[in-house]
């Protein structure tokens, strides 16, 4: 999975801080007391709103241009990176069982020298995915 990257709307809050809202998704909405915080909230926001339409198997939306986003008053554009893998691997770390054939060969060595099924499996497909 590529790097996503998302044009959002930075607002200054009456009370201090920042509220943010994205364009492309209406759903998106965070807030953070800094610039900092506003930041680092507008990528987990993000990250919630896109994996919630993935999960529903609604579409992602193509990021709009920014240089067609108009700001308002009181407001600046940013463009958030989003690593979608990278999230997931933060956010969703539960293990899940599965079952697979092998030949009977290689079971018998792999036991012999007391091999990690799991670990190797899961090493080899973040290779895999990584590549």
């Amino acid at each position: 999975m590529k790097k996503l990257f998302y044009p959002a709307l930075f607002h200054k809050a009456e009370e201090g801080g920042f509220w943010i809202s994205f364009p492309d998704i209406p759903e998106c909405l965070t807030q953070g007391e800094d610039m900092e915080q506003a930041y680092e909230m507008a990528v987990d926001a993000l990250g919630l709103a896109l994996s919630c339409r993935e999960k529903e198997g609604r579409p992602i939306p193509p990021a709009s241009d920014p240089s067609m986003i108009t700001t308002e008053p009181d407001s600046f554009l940013a463009v958030i990176e989003f690593d979608m893998l990278a999230y997931k691997k933060r956010t969703s770390s539960r293990a899940v069982k599965k079952t697979l054939s092998i030949p009977e060969w290689l079971n018998e060595a792999a036991m012999a020298m007391d091999l990690n099924f799991s670990q190797i499996l899961q090493e080899a497909l973040i290779s895999k995915i990584q590549a």
